[in-house]
């Protein structure tokens, strides 16, 4: 069923988002055989990823595809001065390097993102929070690469002072926000593609388009049907190593799919595997069996929020909160055979419905 795929979900959490501006090109791919595009299908650089939007025609004959290029690169470079941890004129770059406890004015798109971003702490547990860059850091998933040695229980600890999303206190109506420490730090790697992909969305459908798919670092939002008619045909991977497969093949269309794995990003010492997934209430990669989880949800930018925390909580009580919180959820769980089991949440069972594995 390779061929009824759009696109591959990436694997991803936790990770440090390299916004690199959108002054390279974007690429764009027209399907069909006329002058004019069946599908446009645009492309480029964005964030330390990269972005594929592909759009259909409003009508036969026409050619917009530098109006919808200049539209998507509009948005990503403003999600990007707002966002970025690698500019240092961003504005959650200067809001980290604030050290002091008086209210910081921020756009409402930044206050938003934060106020979503705190919906999925609470929900989560603490699972999910945009203040564990520092144990993201310790742990050589930062920046600086390979840690040499893991860190000390004494050296976690202390960085475990300047953990906790309930640090940072949000005001949206004013359109602020306030650091209970000084020294805290956030990093929106897990939440700001998915925002962008709902951005980019909201940005060419006020244009009139009503079938579209967008892909932001592997975080999907889909609206409408596809080339053929059909909803959008989107891949979840199965979670290997060293090779791509297809596990479940999913239709999109008024909904999003964002998919976090720990199966690309690790590395081994002394014969223990370490995610760049850290679980921020223990200052620890994660230790489960979970391989990966994909949620369905609206907004995009919670769908992938909620990815990370479900890797986080692990298939247990991932899969505890995912019901309680009726969110659709599929989880891929490693067996002791070497293999893999499914598990899925009611919620995505019926938003599913007659999707089937690959084959």
């Amino acid at each position: 069923m390779a061929h009824a795929m759009e696109y591959a979900v990436r694997q991803r959490g936790y990770r440090r988002w390299r916004g690199l501006g959108i002054a390279v090109a974007a690429g764009i791919l027209w399907s069909g055989c006329s002058q004019s595009p069946a599908v446009y299908h645009l492309t480029g650089p964005t964030m330390g990823t990269t972005y594929s939007v592909k759009v259909l025609p409003r009508e036969e004959g026409e050619d917009r595809a530098a109006e919808l290029r200049k539209v998507i690169e509009d948005v990503l470079a403003r999600i990007d001065i707002e966002m970025s941890t690698y500019r240092p004129d961003s504005e959650l770059s200067r809001f980290n390097n604030h050290a002091e406890m008086t209210p910081f004015p921020v756009s409402p798109e930044l206050a938003g993102v934060f106020a979503q971003a705190r919906k999925v702490s609470e929900a989560s547990g603490g699972a999910f929070d945009v203040t564990v860059g520092p144990l993201v850091d310790a742990w050589g998933f930062g920046p600086e690469g390979f840690a040499v040695q893991p860190p000390s229980d004494e050296e976690l600890a202390k960085l475990h002072e300047r953990i906790g999303y309930q640090k940072v206190e949000i005001d949206a109506e004013a359109n602020t926000l306030r650091k209970l420490q000084p020294d805290v730090a956030c990093d929106l790697s897990a939440i700001a593609p998915g925002f962008a992909a709902d951005k980019v969305l909201d940005a060419i459908t006020a244009l009139g388009y009503t079938n579209l798919m967008v892909d932001v670092g592997g975080e999907i939002r889909a609206e409408g049907r596809n080339d053929r008619g059909q909803p959008w045909q989107i891949a979840i991977e199965k979670p290997l190593t060293n090779e791509r497969a297809i596990e479940r093949i999913v239709s999109l269309d008024g909904i999003s799919l964002a998919t976090s794995g720990d199966y690309r990003n690790y590395f081994e010492q002394d014969g223990v595997r370490m995610s760049h997934l850290i679980d921020p209430r223990t200052n620890k990669p994660i230790a489960h069996k979970l391989a990966s989880a994909s949620v369905l949800h609206k907004e995009c930018a919670l769908a992938d929020g909620y990815a990370t925390a479900m890797m986080v909580l692990g298939p247990e009580e991932g899969y505890e909160v995912a019901v309680r919180e009726n969110l659709a959820v599929f989880f891929i769980i490693r067996d002791d055979a070497g293999g893999f089991v499914e598990k899925a949440t009611p919620e995505f069972e019926r938003l599913t419905g007659k999707n089937t594995p690959a084959s």
